[in-house]
């Protein structure tokens, strides 16, 4: 029976070292992956508040925003 037991406990070590040194390489890959991502593909300019890039572009006629507030407001407020 302790030769069993001895065993199963052998065993037991063995699957969670592995696990343990998979869960450490997939740790490492992401972080490789991670680096590689942000050195070859910086963070994009930072964006209006419209959600275009900072400096591109017209700006939105006011008459379009307050359309589309109108329509917004009217969704909202129909019956159900």
């Amino acid at each position: 029976m302790t030769e069993l037991m001895t065993s199963g406990i052998e065993l037991m070590m063995v699957g969670m070292g592995l696990v343990f040194l998979f869960l450490a390489m997939l740790v490492l890959a992401i972080n490789l992956m991670s680096a590689l991502v942000l050195r070859y593909f910086p963070d994009a300019p930072p964006a209006t508040a419209a959600g275009r890039p900072a400096g591109g572009g017209k700006g939105v006629d006011a008459g379009v925003i307050a359309a589309i507030a109108a329509a917004v407001h009217q969704y909202r407020t129909r019956p159900k």
